[in-house]
């Protein structure tokens, strides 16, 4: 059993979708957006100090390092304007 997981997706279609969601905002300026939209990729792992090694790792590309939030959690975030792109690692249920 791997000793973490990241919860991703595929890459090219996620740019895909962010592309034709910009080129329908743009034709449709009636459409209301959001305030702070925001994405976030997770990362599961039983151990905190891997936890903590796999949203480092995963936020380094971001430019920016995870933060211990406290109880188990780790994030890391990086704003582009309104949004916000996010790492959160996750303890198991049974230690939340």
């Amino acid at each position: 059993m791997p000793k973490y997981v990241i919860r991703s997706g595929d890459r090219d279609a996620f740019i895909a979708g962010l592309r034709e969601l910009t080129d329908f905002l743009i034709v449709n300026p009636g459409v209301i957006v959001p305030r702070n939209p925001s994405f976030a990729v997770f990362v599961d792992a039983a151990d905190a100090s891997i936890r903590q090694e796999v949203a480092n790792c995963v936020a380094a590309p971001l430019g920016v390092p995870a933060d211990d939030l406290g109880e188990g959690y780790f994030g890391a975030r990086r704003s582009f304007g309104p949004i916000a792109y996010s790492v959160v690692a996750i303890p198991p249920e049974d230690q939340q």
